[in-house]
Parts: C-alpha cells; sequence; structure tokens
C-alpha cells in the first residue's frame, strides 16, 4: 500500500504547537489592530488563496551539464499526483495542478481527473510542448515550431497544441498556456518580421479552437534557446501578440524570463491596465531563468508585485482573475520541500501586501510623500506574518508546520522504497 501521511500525523503535532501558535496569533492581532486591521479578515482572505502546482517540479530538475535523480522521484503521472496530494494536504494552499504535454498525457482524461479529485486536486493551466522533439516524431522542432519557415512543421506544432486544448477540457482545466523557444542564435539566420508573422497566424489557430470560456496564455521570454533573438522574448512583444488575437489571449509572466534588474511590478500594472495580465509562473533568479524557490533571492520584488495585485482587486480592475503557479527547478534540494516552502512564500507576500493600507498611501502619492509612501510598503512587508499563515492552515486541518511533519513522517524515504530508480542516467534540463 502507498504510504500517505495520516491526518492523525498532522494533529499530533500540531497538537504540540498549539499553545504557542495561539499565543503568537493573539500577538500579531493587537499589532496590526493598532493599524485598524482586523487579522481574522486578512485570514479568510489568505485561506481562500491558492497556487497551482507544476507536475514536472515534484521531480528533480537538472541544468545544461547534468541532472543528479533523487531518491524515491516520481516515475510517472501517478507518483506526480501522489506527491502534489501530500504537498497541499500539508499546506492547503496548493489545490490544483499545472499538466504538461505530452510528459503528462493520460491514456483516460475522463479517470484522471477522478483521480485527481479523489486525492483533492483539480487542474489548473495545461501546457504544451513545441519545444522538444519526440519520440518517433516525423518533424523536428529544432528551427523552430510555430514559427518554422515550414507549413508542415508548423502544422504539426498547432496540432499539438489543439490536442493539449482537447485533453484540458477533458480534466476541467480552464486554460492553455503556449511557450515556444523559437528565435535565432545568429544575425541573418531569421527574419524577425516573417517569424512573428508565421507566430501569429500559428496562433490564430489555436485561438480559434479555444473552448469559449478558456483563455490562452502568452508566455515570453527573454532569451534560450533562442539566445540572439527570441520571436517572444518581452511582455511587449507578448502583448501585441495577444491584442491581436482577441480577448481570450493574455500574457503569463514568469518571473525569471527578464533582463537582471527589470521591473517586473510596473510589467504587471501596464497588463492590468490593460486586462492582458493572465497570471504568474512563481520562481526566482539571481543571474536569468534560475528557476529558483520563489522568494529565496528577492522577496521584496515578490511583495511589490502582490501590492500590485493587491491594488487591482480591491479597485475592480475590470477583468482581473490572474492565475497562479509555482515553475521551479529543484536541484539540490528535496523538491517537496522547496513547492511547499515556495508555496507558503508566495502566500506570505500576498498577505502582508493585504496589510498596506490603501487609503493612506494612496494620499501620501497624491501628497508626493515618497518616502511615507515607501515606508508604509516596507512597514507591511516587515510584519511577519508567519502566525497568520500558521493559523489559516490549522484552520483548514493542514499543518502548522509542513516541512517539520513531512520530515519527521519520513514520507521520501518510504517512497524511495515503492519507487526504486530508474536504470540509465539523465542528464540536461528535464
Amino acid at each position: 500500500m502507498s504510504f500517505r501521511i495520516s491526518a492523525d500525523a498532522i494533529g499530533t503535532d500540531n497538537a504540540c504547537r498549539l499553545a504557542f501558535l495561539e499565543e503568537d496569533y493573539a500577538a500579531l492581532k493587537r499589532q496590526v489592530a493598532r493599524r485598524g486591521i482586523d487579522l481574522d479578515r486578512i485570514a479568510d482572505r489568505v485561506a481562500a488563496f491558492g497556487v497551482a502546482l507544476p507536475s514536472w517540479g515534484v521531480g528533480t530538475g537538472g541544468t545544461r551539464f547534468a541532472r543528479f535523480a533523487g531518491p524515491g522521484e516520481p516515475r510517472g503521472l501517478d507518483d506526480k499526483l501522489e506527491d502534489c496530494a501530500t504537498i497541499q494536504h500539508l499546506t492547503r494552499a496548493t489545490p490544483t495542478v499545472s499538466l504538461h504535454f505530452p510528459w503528462d498525457r493520460p491514456s483516460d482524461a475522463a479517470a484522471l481527473k477522478e483521480q485527481a479529485a479523489s486525492l483533492g486536486l483539480g487542474f489548473d493551466a495545461v501546457n504544451s510542448n513545441s519545444f522538444q522533439d519526440q519520440p518517433g516524431q516525423l518533424l523536428s522542432y529544432k528551427f523552430g515550431s510555430l514559427t518554422h519557415p515550414d507549413k508542415a512543421v508548423r502544422d504539426l506544432a498547432v496540432a499539438h497544441n489543439i490536442d493539449c486544448i482537447r485533453l484540458g477540457e477533458t480534466l476541467g482545466a480552464p486554460a492553455l498556456t503556449v511557450w515556444v523557444g523559437d528565435g535565432a542564435n545568429f544575425p541573418g539566420q531569421q527574419n524577425f518580421t516573417a517569424a512573428f508573422d508565421r507566430y501569429l497566424e500559428s496562433m490564430a489557430q489555436i485561438y480559434a479552437a479555444l473552448p469559449a470560456d478558456w483563455s490562452v496564455f502568452i508566455e515570453h521570454k527573454l532569451f534560450e534557446p533562442a539566445f540572439y533573438a527570441t520571436v517572444i522574448a518581452d511582455w511587449g512583444s507578448s502583448y501585441l501578440a495577444a491584442t491581436e488575437l482577441g480577448p481570450k489571449a493574455k500574457c503569463l509572466v514568469d518571473l525569471g524570463h527578464h533582463a537582471p534588474n527589470t521591473n517586473i511590478e510596473m510589467i504587471v500594472a501596464r497588463l492590468v491596465r490593460f486586462g492582458k495580465l493572465a497570471g504568474f509562473h512563481f520562481n526566482d533568479s539571481k543571474y536569468g531563468d534560475d528557476d529558483l524557490d520563489s522568494g529565496s533571492i528577492n522577496p521584496f520584488q515578490l511583495f511589490l508585485i502582490f501590492n500590485e495585485l493587491v491594488d487591482a482587486a480591491e479597485r475592480g480592475a475590470p477583468g482581473f482573475a490572474p492565475a497562479y503557479m509555482l515553475d521551479q527547478s529543484h536541484n539540490v534540494t528535496d523538491p517537496i520541500e522547496s513547492l511547499m516552502s515556495s508555496a507558503m512564500e508566495v502566500q506570505r507576500r500576498y498577505a502582508q501586501a493585504l496589510l498596506i493600507d490603501r487609503g493612506a498611501l494612496t494620499d501620501a502619492q497624491n501628497a508626493c510623500d515618497a518616502l511615507g509612501a515607501h515606508t508604509m510598503l516596507k512597514q507591511a512587508f516587515n510584519t511577519d506574518v508567519s502566525p497568520l499563515l500558521a493559523e489559516v492552515r490549522r484552520r483548514a486541518d493542514g499543518a502548522i508546520d509542513p516541512i517539520a511533519v513531512y520530515r519527521a513522517s519520513g514520507y521520501r524515504a518510504a517512497k524511495a522504497k515503492e519507487r526504486p530508480p530508474r536504470s540509465g542516467s539523465s542528464a540536461g534540463i528535464v
């Protein structure tokens, strides 16, 4: 029988921590009450917040040089869902999973939906893959997919994306995310205008296949594997494409897909203003698309992004309904621990942004009080909301300290026995 962390194990650990949590939560409640904030109301909003898990994120990642497999890695989709369910069981912040086809292609999508529901999971946006040739594929994406000069290659990529939509429909997913690595590695290799036109032509076919209530999320990336020029390299190209395609096309923001020191929170504000913000792939970076754990490098940037998101929600920005997902590569940590930590980090920055007095901030901005406005943001950012997050988890029957419960349970060791390692070795990004 497959090992699972029991509700009793969570309850026993919670009981040992409850007295301290009650004390800390009461202290935080008194602290924010002096600012006119009702902590219980904030807790209700945080409890309603969720971030999707990437199916590929529960396995060990890799680099262009090597991949060092960890014990008890998922062998297939069943194992991935089991790990995702464990994360949700402990954190109560990750109710949905984002699948990547054909990596996660099910033999029976309807049965997979039922299986996920039995684990307490639903499905978020599905992701297509036209950046990698699959076994038996007759034509290659080496020089592009949706933008390839050969129409036969483009048709293959379009057909794959439409197939992803059909699978997603059965699973109850709400959207398709499209990222392509198309571009050029040498000046002169590609006609920029022709490549973008081919992209729009291909995406128009995918757009036409969307169900009425679906969206297509256009994901941009500054570089890699097209190091000289990427077809959808920035939020401007993404916005132009989404505008050309129509109202169901929106722009997805991956925090690692920008040039260093890019003002991502301003990009968020611009996309919200024009009703084109699809949502986020949360991670962190130091140099490029590092896919590090969320908030591990620049937690203040993550907070500033949520400052813009909470502002948009509270003023009722038209069409504002962003999708949230983690998109990380875990090379030296236990992926389950990293995903739990990241989910709580994203939740933390959302909670802190809810502490900002929007009226007072607007007054300071209108009075050109730069330091006063900045101080309000720093006050919220410097507030330790850990007791709030723990209380939200406890009320939802999650773990007060998810990582402590996970480590004490022996889950990873149990899975190492249940999931024998595959033979052979693997190298490169996975």
